[in-house]
């Protein structure tokens, strides 16, 4: 089921209602309903699956509280190898094995051995990555003593799969939502309101932008031999602004659906194509994967501490692992290499704390210095994305190549000026809210109020208007 449904339209006031205005006066009724609801949302995606969602929940569950029964570190190393190693390998096997599988065959047929690989050519389960990485968190935390397992099933199994986190996160930590599944939870119209607020800015951003950028962002990439190098350069910018709004726009979602429910889940995004180096666009985008490699991976490995070596080395690591973490292909490990590169400088100076506080932060306009450093930042991370984006290591270098051709500098063969229109609103409405939540956050205390309800309309106007098919989101894929 996707959040931009009619199916999830009304699937949501469904369980809304239910929520508040049934089983309202019990919390365990609460969690059961919102249990139930999340395995049915699962489900429809392709109920085959959740058979996999409900066996990693079991796993997990089990190993925590045999862990945490230990009578001897033995014991306990044997629970928590036995969940992180078939959490790995079922991650491995539908997301890695036709991947390592073509990788091998393909090497060896370099050395002249002509092999055919078996590949399982199996759906990749939506969402496997995300809730198999809420599970390894718990465990993980469990085994270095950090919290206690949970007795009740139930709560657990909704810190793994409540809804609108389940299939694109956040990834959540149980230190942060499983006491809030634990305690009573009461209607708070402010809230909800916000939420409502936060849902429908995130329906603006993947249908009125991401989904359009996507269309002329296919268009390039698709046939990119076909068009002129500035045309290229123009392709690159509408999928940065395509898988920004899309992921974002989910988290939006995500958080605002959340939130009716009396829930606060991890914040995912603090725009950062405002960011004035990577460093700080890496504290900035996709916040809850960036912080659970780095508390997870990162610093087991011993961080920024130690040698110039062991910085370099632990930087490549944190770096490959996320680019292999977003899919089975080479682009996205060239894509993870090239954000190291980028990142090391930053690292070995010590400056890559430099850029903590937000942007201009109370101002309307930023220095001259600080717009040079986020276009040229902005203008690193959409060099990426292409690796991202492309099919396969031949076409990104082919698009690189087409791209930085004499034909760069001609004007563009496609150029939409009315949505790029929306676009240019778009960062303006962003720019002027990025001291907040989300962009629109605050609109109530800076807006009049017949000014507020006329953006209100005008973005549902918009929402419908562009509405066709639905679109899968990006991160699904994941």
């Amino acid at each position: 089921m996707l959040f931009n449904s009619l199916h999830f339209a009304v699937f949501l006031p469904i369980v809304f209602l239910l929520y508040w205005f049934v089983v309202n006066k019990q919390l365990k009724q609460q969690n059961i309903l919102l249990l139930l609801a999340s395995y049915f949302f699962y489900a429809c995606w392709d109920y085959r699956f959740l058979f996999l969602l409900v066996f990693s929940t079991l796993l997990d569950y089990y190993t925590g509280l045999k862990m945490y029964e230990a009578t001897t570190e033995k014991k306990k190393k044997v629970w928590f190898w036995l969940s992180i190693s078939v959490n790995l390998g079922f991650l491995g096997v539908f997301k890695y094995y036709d991947f390592f599988s073509q990788s091998f065959a393909e090497a060896l047929s370099r050395l002249g051995v002509d092999v055919h690989p078996w590949t399982l050519n199996i759906i990749l389960p939506v969402g496997i990555s995300f809730y198999t990485f809420h599970g390894l968190s718990y465990v993980i935390d469990i085994y270095k003593n950090r919290i206690k397992p949970v007795r009740d099933f139930v709560e657990y199994s909704v810190f793994v799969s409540f809804f609108p986190l389940l299939v694109a996160g956040p990834i959540e930590r149980a230190t942060h939502l499983l006491p809030q599944i634990q305690s009573k939870r009461t209607f708070d119209y402010v809230k909800a309101v916000d939420g409502l607020r936060q849902i429908v800015w995130g329906l603006f951003k993947k249908v009125v932008i991401a989904d359009n950028c996507a269309e002329y962002a296919n268009k390039i990439f698709n046939d990119s031999s076909a068009y002129s190098g500035s045309t290229h350069v123009l392709g690159a910018l509408f999928f940065a602004f395509q898988i920004y709004c899309d992921f974002s726009g989910y988290s939006d979602i995500a958080l605002g659906t959340a939130r009716l429910f009396g829930i606060e889940l991890l914040r995912n995004f603090a725009f950062p194509y405002f960011s004035r180096d990577i460093a700080e666009f890496w504290r900035r985008w996709h916040i809850s994967l960036s912080s659970w490699f780095k508390d997870y991976v990162y610093i087991p490995l011993g961080g920024s501490n130690g040698g110039t070596a062991l910085k370099i080395r632990n930087t490549f690591v944190i770096f490959l692992v996320s680019g292999f973490w977003h899919g089975a292909n080479w682009t996205f490990i060239v894509w993870g290499a090239l954000n190291a590169i980028y990142f090391l400088p930053l690292l070995l100076l010590n400056k890559n704390r430099k850029n903590i506080e937000t942007v201009a932060q109370g101002k309307y306009l930023p220095t001259f210095h600080e717009f040079i450093s986020m276009t040229l930042t902005f203008g690193l991370v959409t060099f990426a994305w292409i690796f991202f984006r492309a099919e396969n290591l031949s076409h990104a270098l082919a698009y690189i190549s087409e791209m930085v051709s004499p034909s760069l500098f001609t004007i563009p063969q496609v150029h939409p000026m009315a949505f790029i229109f929306f676009v240019v609103v778009f960062v303006l409405i962003e720019w002027m809210g990025r001291e907040q939540q989300y962009a629109i956050a605050n609109i109530d205390a800076k807006c009049p109020k017949a000014l507020r309800w006329a953006f209100y309309y005008s973005m549902v106007f918009a929402i419908f208007y562009f509405a066709g098919s639905e679109q899968q989101f990006i991160y699904f894929q994941f």
